[in-house]
Formats: C-alpha cells, sequence, structure tokens
C-alpha cells in the first residue's frame, strides 16, 4: 500500500512518473481482476467539468495495454461524498479544487478511506487530496497573525492560515503547487510560526510516494521538506 502525494498540475512527458506507481498499485491489487480506479471530485457548479476527464485520461494512458475500469463520482461543494462512491476500488484518486470544501465533502468517510488504503488500496491526492490526506491538513490561508505570507490567490478563500484534521493517511502535513504559485514562503512561513513542526510542500507534476520503505519521489519538479530547529527554519530538497 502506498499514498502518492500529487503537487497539482499536469505536464507533457511526465505522466509514468507521477502516476505510474499508483496505477502500478491498483492493477497489482485487482490481481487476475479488470483493476476499478475510482476518481472522486469536488467542485463549484461553474467549474470547468474537465478536470475528472483529464484525471481518468492520464490513468489510462498510464495503464496502457492493461484494460482499467475507470470510474468518476462528482459532487457540488458543500456536499458530501457518498460512501458507495469508493465501493470495488482497486486504487482511490481524489482530486483537486477547493481544499476546505474536500476536507468537508470527506470528513465522514476518513475512517472508510483509512480502512482502505490499510487493506491494500493505493490512495492517490491530486493538490486538494493530497492536502487533506495528513493527520492534520493544512487548508489554505494566505496570513499568519494577519501577516502575508503567500498570494491571496493561493488562500483557499480562507483568510488565516487555517489547519484542521485531515484523513490520517500520512503524519506530516502537505502543501502544493510549492513554485508554481509560491506556496512554498507560507510552508516556511507555518513552521517558522510554530504552528507546524514540518511540512513538505510538492511541486506540479510531481510526486511524493509514501509506503511501507522509504520516501520516493518522481516527476518535473521538487518536493521541499521544511523543518525548524534552534538555527531557525530549515528547507531541503527531495528529488
Amino acid at each position: 500500500m502506498s499514498v502518492f502525494l500529487v503537487g497539482g498540475g499536469f505536464r507533457d512527458g511526465y505522466e509514468e512518473a507521477v502516476y505510474g506507481g499508483f496505477v502500478a498499485e491498483a492493477v497489482a491489487r485487482a490481481g487476475d481482476e479488470r483493476p476499478a480506479v475510482i476518481v472522486v471530485l469536488t467542485v463549484r457548479e461553474d467549474a470547468h467539468p474537465g478536470h475528472g476527464e483529464t484525471l481518468a485520461s492520464v490513468v489510462r494512458r498510464v495503464a496502457g495495454s492493461r484494460d482499467v475500469i475507470v470510474e468518476t463520482t462528482v459532487v457540488a461543494e458543500g456536499d458530501v461524498m457518498p460512501a458507495s462512491a469508493l465501493d470495488g476500488a482497486d486504487g482511490i484518486l481524489v482530486g483537486g479544487g477547493l481544499t476546505p470544501a474536500y476536507l468537508s465533502a470527506f470528513a465522514s468517510l476518513a475512517e472508510r478511506v483509512r480502512n482502505e488504503v490499510e487493506s491494500g488500496v493505493p490512495y492517490l491526492g491530486f493538490s486538494a487530496g493530497a492536502m487533506i490526506a495528513p493527520d492534520r491538513a493544512l487548508l489554505g490561508g494566505w496570513l499568519i497573525g494577519g501577516i502575508e505570507v503567500v498570494g491571496q490567490d493561493a488562500a483557499e478563500d480562507l483568510d488565516e492560515l487555517t489547519i484542521d484534521d485531515g484523513l490520517g493517511l500520512i503524519d506530516v502535513t502537505v502543501d502544493v503547487h510549492a513554485v508554481q504559485w509560491g506556496n512554498l514562503s507560507r510552508a516556511i512561513a507555518a513552521v517558522d510560526s510554530g504552528a507546524l513542526d514540518e511540512l513538505i510542500a510538492i511541486d506540479e507534476a510531481t510526486v511524493l510516494a509514501v509506503g511501507s520503505g522509504p520516501l520516493r519521489s518522481g516527476g518535473a519538479g521538487t518536493v521541499w521538506v521544511v523543518t525548524k530547529d534552534d538555527r531557525g527554519v530549515l528547507v531541503r530538497s527531495m528529488r
């Protein structure tokens, strides 16, 4: 079982590096049966409908000759994801959008998701799906104590830095679009303020795989690990 955390974004030529591990685990989970990947999304009513289709297409392309069933469930922001959406999953892929809405949609399913992953179903979180995966989820915000730490466009409709209980799949908090949206500065400020002891910020088209072995990263960009000691905030890259 692995949890795959993708920092959002798509880039040609990196699909196998980013999604290959997830698809391979879903296929292995299915054994001799036709593997089923469940894509789940929560979107605004006026959102572009193509996000789920893009994710499904990527999964099929990476699967290659292996015939994968891809089923997509979409709920509107403010609605709850039905438990039946995860039935029969050999892989769970949670897409991107407004992070607080995703956490709200999955709040009642957190234990179900944990049980599925513990039983061997791989999880891939894309952008918001990655941010809600940890024990403690960073939901957004562009201010800490009223001081700007990232551009307001990255705020997720929140003002102050907001952290809440996530799905509980990993023990380190995650931010995404690290370099592309400037969210790495929010990660640094969050650790510097003492709101978090450690934070991992992931670039777009980049994946961090958390499983039984060593952490594995891949894709177009960098996974940034932000920690703090008596010297101050430390930032190191994982490639």
